[in-house]
């Protein structure tokens, strides 16, 4: 069956390579100055200050290559999820994202079923409800990031906006935190769709789904029932 919309796909694609170059970048930023108290200052709530970020996780190559990368991403970031966020509302996709009476529960019984106390797959749409979080929350994230980002970028321009944020030095902080949230989100988004919902690759290039190979149908959990349920 169909299940993404070209325009899904080339977003979800679009997103993948400029969040990637983004973090890199950012954290190459990062690490001109792995810190966050002013010089000669000191900063209550990171302990790392002083010490960088393993090279091999940057992108940029030097500062000012990824500043120009950082800030060219940016723009890709926000005029893709722009594109994402109008087509999904005006296609009525909003629907399969946004939370919906009893997500509490349903997220619940989600996670019963994935520690084994639970022993079928709740009913779920497109989405599980723990789907629905993560997805509805990841574009939130990002306009935070956006937020604070640009709240470190014009810090004179736009002191309302950063000062809002407590300064500066803590809105570089909330960016730096916002930053960790998306890759936190995207870790578990990668991970669970390999190791519960391989199937689900394929129809992120082709936009075609086989229901009867989904989560639901095969009661699968995390490494657990990654091959279709013998008849």
């Amino acid at each position: 069956m169909k299940r993404h919309h070209a325009i899904v796909r080339i977003t979800h694609w679009v997103n993948a390579i400029a969040l990637t170059i983004m973090v890199g970048s950012g954290l190459r930023i990062f690490n001109a100055y792995p810190s966050f108290a002013r010089k000669g200052g000191t900063f209550c709530c990171y302990p790392f200050a002083g010490k960088p970020i393993p090279a091999n996780l940057t992108f940029g190559g030097w500062l000012a290559g990824a500043r120009n990368w950082h800030f060219a991403m940016m723009w890709v970031l926000v005029i893709n999820g722009l594109v994402y966020l109008a087509f999904i509302y005006l296609h009525g996709e909003w629907r399969d994202l946004v939370p919906r009476r009893g997500i509490v529960r349903d997220i619940r019984e989600m996670l019963k079923f994935y520690l084994t106390i639970r022993k079928d797959h709740p009913r779920q749409g497109k989405h599980n409800a723990l789907q629905r979080m993560a997805y509805f929350a990841m574009p939130i994230v990002g306009v935070l990031a956006v937020v604070t980002g640009i709240a470190i970028w014009k810090p004179v321009e736009l002191a309302p906006l950063t000062n809002l944020m407590g300064g500066y030095v803590w809105a570089r902080y909330w960016h730096f935190w916002t930053m960790l949230l998306l890759v936190a989100l995207t870790i578990a988004h990668i991970f669970m769709v390999f190791t519960v919902d391989p199937y689900s690759i394929p129809s992120m290039i082709t936009g075609r789904y086989r229901e009867d190979l989904s989560p639901e149908a095969r009661n699968a959990r995390p490494f657990i029932h990654l091959l279709p349920r013998d008849e």
